[in-house]
């Protein structure tokens, strides 16, 4: 039999996957299928327990009065929260890891995941003092993963670059499972760039180790870079268990907007959840028209009525 690896899609530019990958996608594929096959996309969205919010949502607020701020996230609904920005200085705006996980539990919330800049260890081999303080603050708070949120433009202009990025993340996600973490990694629009043949994002899928770094699709990125998310999943299966969901402005696609008033179908996207292997998904949004307290309620609220 003359089997064929099949094409994947980046963004809309059809790519050819190696035979490895086309392998280790059909046991990806098949485990998905087994785990999952007793439960419809319907009911495995109904098992997600807990609504999230990235915090960089509220930046301009939180600094101000980060207990009042947390105050209103959990009036808002929301149960968890993904954290940005901690720095060894300012620690969680003036709290240290212990301060801020206190704070947290006293209105009843948790923190699943964070944004950590680890640009040491993308940029220098061997520099994992960085991370090595990373884990220790997303042990203080209890996450199960650390997340990259971003990539300095000057170590990502070629397919090459992200193929090193890549051999990077293994080794940072090797650390983190040492100490009982999980890496993640955080897209924006760029990643989806046609870069010949393929794409950044088709890079770090391929070559990023499944065992070693999940992915957290930001949903209004992927769209806005023209690619489909349920496409993503089914190519991918499992690969996705953390989500930022953030709408579309319908007459500003730059621009944010509250989940459900938006342009982006995230109800379809839903009914795919089982196959991206959907645990957390987070809130985030970018901009407001509204108060952003207001807005926050608004996007948790559609959520539970309409896509749990």
């Amino acid at each position: 039999m003359n089997l064929r690896p099949p094409f994947r899609v980046a963004g809309n530019y059809p790519v050819m996957t190696s035979r490895r990958n086309f392998i280790r996608q059909l046991g990806f594929m098949s485990a998905a299928m087994c785990v999952h096959s007793n439960l419809s996309a319907k009911d495995y969205s109904k098992k997600l327990k807990t609504i999230g919010l990235q915090l960089y949502s509220l930046r301009n607020e939180i600094g101000k009065d980060v207990r009042g701020v947390m105050q209103n996230v959990a009036r808002a609904g929301y149960q968890d929260v993904e954290v940005y920005g901690y720095n060894t200085e300012n620690k969680f705006w003036g709290l240290d890891p212990k301060q801020f996980s206190s704070l947290l539990k006293e209105f009843n919330l948790k923190s699943t995941s964070g944004h950590y800049g680890i640009d040491e260890v993308l940029r220098a081999e061997g520099n994992y003092e960085q991370l090595k303080q990373t884990i220790e603050a997303a042990h203080a708070l209890n996450h199960t993963y650390i997340t990259v949120p971003y990539l300095d433009e000057k170590i990502r202009k070629t397919a090459d670059d992200y193929k090193k990025i890549a051999v990077k993340l293994n080794k940072a996600g090797e650390l983190c499972k040492k100490a009982g973490l999980k890496l993640a990694y955080h897209n924006h629009a760029f990643e989806f760039q046609p870069m010949g043949n393929t794409s950044g994002y088709d890079v770090l899928l391929n070559e990023c180790e499944p065992s070693l770094v999940d992915f957290e699709l930001d949903l209004y990125w992927a769209v806005r870079a023209k690619a489909d998310p349920v496409t993503l999943f089914s190519k991918h299966p499992g690969r996705f268990p953390l989500w930022h969901v953030k709408d579309m402005n319908r007459a500003k696609p730059e621009q944010n907007t509250e989940v459900g008033k938006g342009s982006i179908d995230f109800k379809a996207i839903m009914n795919a959840s089982k196959t991206a292997g959907l645990k957390h998904l987070f809130v985030e949004q970018e901009n407001f028209d509204i108060d952003p307290f207001v807005s926050i309620k608004e996007s948790c609220n559609y959520i539970k009525a309409n896509l749990l």
